[in-house]
């Protein structure tokens, strides 16, 4: 999945807040940078850990729940009814339904630091499918731009492929915390969509726990959302 959809990022936890246990990055190299370039690596760090603290206690079936959600929702959008069973067998030619789960990290002072969460969380959801025509590609992706900005996300990034090049569209809501992105590759016919959701705390974190919780999720089969 091209870069701008995974997850970052929402209220205090009652009980006290677990330590960060510390990863040092290292001195950040700024030999001949531009100028805008340091204010712009900056910006983001910052961005990435304004509130890097202040995550709910959410279980990880929960959260693993509402990002499949958002990418049920998408899906149904776009007009797409085939299901998909979970996992994959070859990225970026097969199809594919799965759920990852990444670290959080507290950037600390401006966000020059590097440091995992103990216990924090980001879930994320991963589908593609194969054999989709531009009949329904065009249109459908089209549809949802619309649709997601009616929504209240914002689209950071939308490219109409030329020339055979790829189709693009990126969106974010809730300050960044939420994310979605979709690429459609005319050339194999391939649509990639994925959502991520905001960090949270897993309340059955305990020291000593080894990765990130949530890396054991498993998704059902995934399609469109259900009808009542």
């Amino acid at each position: 999945m091209p870069d701008q959809t995974m997850p970052s990022p929402a209220t205090s936890p009652d009980a006290p807040e677990p330590r960060a246990s510390s990863r040092a990055l290292g001195a950040l190299g700024c030999g001949g940078a531009a100028l805008v370039g340091v204010f712009l690596l900056i910006g983001l760090l910052a961005w990435g850990s304004w509130a890097s603290t202040d995550f709910p206690r959410v279980a990880p079936e929960e959260m693993a729940n509402r990002a499949l959600q958002r990418s049920q929702e998408a899906y149904s959008v776009m007009g797409f009814t085939r299901t998909i069973e979970p996992g994959v067998e070859k990225i970026g030619v097969s199809t594919e339904n799965t759920l990852g789960s990444s670290f959080c990290y507290d950037g600390g002072l401006l966000g020059l630091k590097d440091e995992t969460i103990d216990g924090a969380y980001s879930m994320s959801h991963r589908w593609a499918l194969d054999h989709v025509p531009a009949g329904q590609a065009v249109p459908g992706l089209r549809h949802l731009r619309r649709f997601l900005q009616d929504e209240g996300w914002k689209v950071t990034s939308y490219r109409e492929g030329e020339h055979g090049g790829s189709w693009d569209l990126f969106v974010q809501r809730n300050d960044g915390n939420e994310r979605m992105s979709f690429t459609w590759y005319p050339d194999r016919e391939y649509f990639t969509g994925g959502a991520s959701v905001p960090c949270a705390y897993d309340p059955e974190w305990k020291h000593g726990d080894v990765g990130p919780a949530g890396d054991d999720q498993r998704p059902p089969v995934f399609g469109p959302t259900p009808r009542d």
